[in-house]
C-alpha cells in the first residue's frame, strides 16, 4: 500500500489517495474516488507508508488504472462539457444575468457539471441551476472564482514575455503583499508590479526571504554610518548585493554594512 498524489487539471492541487496494489508510476493515468464522484486523474508522486500510519476511512482509494476507453470517455465528456458551456452562456445572455463563464467541466463518470464564472457581485443563479439540471440530468454547480484563477484558467504571457506563472507551473498559489515590493525597493507603480489579472505579481515572492535576509544586515535609510572615508547617511540600499549607498559630504558612495 502506498500514498500517490494526483493532479486533475495540469497545473491545478495536488491530492492524495491510497493505492493499495495497483503497480503505478509517475505520469500514470488512474481513476479515483472523490467526494463528487469518480475522477480521471495523473499520478504526480508516490510515496511508501505503513498501514497504521494513515485513516483509511478519511482518505479516498485509487480505483483503477486508466485505458484507452477511459481516455475516450475523458475525450467524450471534455466535448459535451464544451457544449454545455455554450448552452449557460445562452441562458445567460437570455437572462441578461451579470456573469461570464470561463469553463465548464464534468466528473468521470458525469455525476457532477461543474460551471466556473466570474462576477463583478454576487449572483442569484439559482433559476439557471434548475434549467442546468433539468437538460443535462445531473449535479449542477456554478463557482465564482476571482481574476487571479482566471487568469490561471485562461493563461497569457506576463510582463516578463513568458507564459503566466499561474498557468505554467504554479501549483498553489502564495500570499503576495505590498510589502514585498517595498521590501525589494520596487517603484510602487501598479503597471510595474501588477499581473494581467490586476493583482500583486506572484514572483514578487520568490526572493523576497533573500532580500529580506540581506536586508537584515544592512543599516536603514537615514542612519548614520562609519566608513574608512568618514561618516555619512545611508540614502540607499541594493539588497541583493548586500551594499548601501553612503552620502559622506555630499558625495554618495557604496559601502558594505561595515563601511568598507
Amino acid at each position: 500500500m502506498n500514498i500517490i498524489g494526483v493532479k486533475f487539471k495540469r497545473f491545478g492541487k495536488v491530492y492524495n489517495f491510497i493505492n493499495e496494489n495497483l503497480e503505478l508510476i509517475i505520469n500514470d493515468y488512474v481513476i479515483v474516488d472523490t467526494e463528487n464522484g469518480e475522477q480521471y486523474a495523473k499520478v504526480c508522486s508516490i510515496d511508501s507508508i505503513n498501514d497504521d500510519e494513515i485513516n483509511k476511512e478519511e482518505m479516498k482509494k485509487v480505483i483503477r488504472k486508466a485505458t484507452k476507453e477511459d481516455y475516450n470517455t475523458l475525450l467524450n465528456n471534455i466535448k459535451d462539457a464544451k457544449e454545455a458551456m455554450e448552452y449557460a452562456k445562452e441562458l445567460v445572455e437570455k437572462e441578461n444575468i451579470p456573469m461570464r463563464f470561463l469553463d465548464a467541466s464534468y466528473t468521470f463518470d458525469k455525476k457532477q457539471l461543474v460551471f466556473n464564472f466570474t462576477a463583478d457581485n454576487r449572483i442569484d443563479f439559482r433559476n439557471l441551476v434548475k434549467e442546468l439540471a433539468y437538460k443535462y440530468h445531473t449535479r449542477i454547480e456554478l463557482r465564482q472564482i476571482g481574476v487571479r484563477d482566471k487568469s490561471k484558467l485562461v493563461g497569457g504571457l506576463g510582463l516578463c514575455g513568458r507564459p503566466l506563472c499561474c498557468s505554467s507551473f504554479l501549483d498553489n498559489s502564495e500570499s503576495i503583499s505590498i510589502n514585498m515590493a517595498k521590501n525589494q525597493g520596487l517603484a510602487l507603480n501598479p503597471s510595474k508590479i501588477n499581473g494581467l489579472c490586476g493583482r500583486l505579481l506572484c514572483c514578487l515572492a520568490y526572493e523576497d526571504d533573500v532580500y529580506t535576509e540581506n536586508r537584515s544586515e544592512l543599516p536603514k535609510i537615514g542612519q548614520k554610518l562609519k566608513t574608512y572615508d568618514g561618516e555619512g547617511t545611508v540614502v540607499g540600499l541594493d539588497a541583493l548585493c548586500k551594499k548601501c549607498h553612503v552620502n559622506i559630504n555630499g558625495e554618495v558612495k557604496e559601502y558594505d554594512s561595515h563601511g568598507k
